[in-house]
């Protein structure tokens, strides 16, 4: 069995106090970097001002798989490919969030989408882009498409 492309990555969540009238608090996905181990394991706090915070969540891995290509070709032909990332936030504490899963299979963060999870984007740096482009390249091929029939060969009743 071959091994799967793998990627260690940290997910950057910003923290806003009071961004709106009708919010306590707000939160974005700011950025997602390659983890090469020095991050560590654990939530890091990496700047509060009182306003705005910034928390790095490590020790996410993203995995290529072969049932997922047409969703890599997917976020790579939009011109500017991303990273996708499902979170959450604490009910319990609105001030809290987390990433969940971090993905870069168009398709799979569909999936959660239409499962009412919360999945927001971030750009895709170059490198990881081009080392996500030569996988699809590899390993999608398009479905072939199917010729139609041409309606005069069809009875009467079908077309």
């Amino acid at each position: 069995m071959t091994e799967r492309p793998r990627l260690n990555v940290a997910v950057l969540i910003e923290r806003q106090r009071e961004p709106n009238a009708w919010e306590a608090w707000g939160h974005r996905i700011a950025d997602v970097v390659r983890d090469d181990g020095s991050l560590g394991s654990d939530l890091r706090l990496l700047s509060d001002d009182g306003r705005t915070a910034q928390f790095l969540h490590p020790g996410f891995g993203v995995e290529l798989y072969r049932d997922e290509a047409e969703g890599y070709y997917l976020n790579l032909s939009t011109g500017q490919p991303v990273w996708f990332v499902m979170w959450r936030v604490d009910e319990e504490d609105p001030s809290r969030a987390w990433p969940e899963r971090v993905m870069l299979s168009y398709n799979e963060a569909g999936r959660l989408l239409d499962a009412q999870e919360r999945v927001d984007n971030v750009p895709l740096h170059a490198d990881i882009a081009a080392w996500l482009h030569t996988y699809t390249v590899e390993h999608y091929k398009p479905e072939p498409k199917r010729r139609a029939r041409p309606a005069s060969f069809r009875p009467p009743e079908q077309r």
